[in-house]
């Protein structure tokens, strides 16, 4: 029920966006130099923060108050490392989900590794 209730917060907050309503006036995919990159799928989002190597910044505030509310799975434990899984982001960053929590879950390293072929 809980992402369902995120699901649509966030469709309401896309739809409502700038960067939603360019894309409905616009027919134009061309970008800056700035924002292009070697893989088209990792092309710039507009308004997302990047590191000083082009990807997305991750907030680790937001990471830590992750496992605070959602212990690893592997050792129940809220803080270091969760052997076997990887923090993913349900909406991912560059498709406009938020760096938050509520947008986060626990995912195994396989499970992630097919997604971000399909993102």
């Amino acid at each position: 029920m809980q992402r369902i209730a995120i699901a649509l917060v966030l469709a309401v907050c896309l739809t409502a966006s700038p960067f939603a309503q360019a894309r409905k006036h616009s027919s134009s995919h061309a970008t800056s130099p700035q924002s292009q990159t070697k893989h088209a799928s990792t092309r710039a989002a507009p308004g997302v923060n990047r590191d000083s190597h082009g990807r997305i910044a991750r907030s680790q505030r937001a990471k830590t108050e992750f496992k605070k509310q959602h212990p690893c799975r592997a050792t129940g434990k809220s803080s270091g490392a969760c052997p076997g899984y990887v923090i993913d982001h349900v909406t991912a960053l560059k498709r406009g989900g938020t760096d938050a929590p509520g947008n986060m879950q626990w995912q195994t390293k396989d499970a992630a590794k097919q997604k971000d072929k399909r993102e």
